[in-house]
């Protein structure tokens, strides 16, 4: 006899499990609920954006340029000039080896499911923001967590490292000028973790999109795909740049295999990026040094209104003076981040990250630089730290 098949909902399909499983991204989340209701932006790890009318400003005649630009399809790989552009960034990177994404996010999401498996494993520079694991976990990788230490500044130990990996270890990610800390290594510790990648058979991911803020330009670090073969950089238009709005990120690798294995993975996500948002961001670039030393300024000021707040409530928070980047993570002496942070922004309107969206950082919490708006931010941060003391 004929049985009938059990109902299921409207529109449901019989799938099955999903082969990528990613848990809610906290800090996304986060800023979904805060980002634009709060009056006081502190948190923020982008630089100071600019009008369209000012980023046109910076060469003659674009006005007129992108009032003509044809809005169709552009190349899968990227527009040839804002490739070229980005090539001026690294040296002993072409810009045939470049491909841009839309966003950081994306560039990562890509990299993970083109270069891992499930069982493969993955050490990840941390804390970190979150997809940088996430993603891995996902797809069934073990991740492991190389951890910077507080009270260095949050630095990392190379000799960490060598514990942390096994046979199935496919790819370290780090990440620097670093989220959420500023830390940044020595020249000597990239080179001898280049080195240790050759020996050993992984990839290095490298997460770079603060780089250029470096607060003593000597400290500029080489990019990882500059100095090793297989390395992948990572670099973004909205962090040192300030142009977050354009959402245009890019990998850049000598690895001329896994960059086309990018670019047929990417086929499946955007295919190809916005026409305006290659155009604005090949301009920008053309004029990297100029934004980036804007912003530094802009970094510079800020961080010595911060070392003054620290310094005149050194008996609630602790405080490492980051070397790069526009962001920092400071803790509580005597108190949760959560509750503080949601204290902070339900009573002054004041946000703040807390450091459990980084992990198990409860005392810890992002604070951002980067906005001319921080003294405005700061000086609500103030009034409330005087009213709760």
């Amino acid at each position: 006899m004929q049985t009938e098949a059990p109902e299921r909902p409207h529109g449901a399909l019989d799938r099955g499990a999903p082969a990528l499983k990613l848990n809610p991204f906290k800090l996304e989340r986060y800023f979904a609920r805060h980002e634009f209701s709060a009056p006081y932006l502190l948190c923020s790890s982008d630089c100071e954006s600019m009008a369209l009318r000012d980023l046109l400003a910076l060469e003659p005649d674009t006005r007129e340029q992108f009032d003509a630009l044809w809005l169709g399809y552009t190349e899968s790989e990227g527009d040839p000039r804002l490739r070229q552009a980005i090539s001026a960034l690294y040296q002993n990177v072409g810009s045939d080896r470049i491909l841009v994404h839309a966003g950081a996010e994306e560039a990562i999401f890509n990299f993970m499911n083109v270069t891992l498996r499930a069982g493969d494993h993955i050490v990840v520079h941390s804390p970190c923001y979150q997809s940088l694991s996430e993603v891995a976990r996902g797809i069934g990788a073990e991740v492991s967590n190389w951890q910077g230490d507080p009270d260095r500044g949050w630095a990392l130990d190379l000799e960490d490292l060598p514990s942390l990996l096994t046979d199935r270890t496919r790819v370290v990610v780090v990440n620097f000028p670093h989220n959420p800390t500023g830390f940044l290594p020595a020249k000597d510790f990239v080179r001898e973790l280049s080195n240790l990648s050759e020996r050993r058979g992984f990839t290095l991911f490298s997460d770079e999109v603060y780089r250029g803020l470096e607060l003593d330009p000597n400290d500029r670090l080489p990019a990882l795909a500059e100095i090793n073969e297989q390395a992948v950089s990572l670099g973004v238009m909205s962090k040192t740049y300030g142009l977050a709005g354009l959402r245009i990120g890019w990998i850049a690798t000598q690895d001329g295999r896994l960059l086309s294995e990018l670019a047929a993975f990417k086929d499946y996500t955007t295919i190809c990026s916005s026409a305006p948002s290659e155009f604005l961001a090949a301009l920008a670039l053309r004029h990297a040094e100029t934004i980036a030393e804007r912003n530094r300024r802009i970094i510079r000021a800020n961080l010595d209104r911060l070392d003054r707040f620290f310094e005149s409530n050194s008996d609630r928070f602790t405080w490492h003076r980051p070397r790069a980047g526009s962001i920092a993570f400071p803790a509580l002496l005597h108190d949760e981040a959560d509750r503080f942070c949601a204290d902070l922004v339900a009573k002054a309107g004041v946000l703040l990250l807390p450091g459990s969206l980084f992990g198990n950082y409860p005392a810890a919490f992002r604070i951002g630089f980067g906005r001319m708006n921080l003294p405005e931010a700061l000086h609500q941060l103030e009034k409330y730290i005087q009213k709760n003391r």
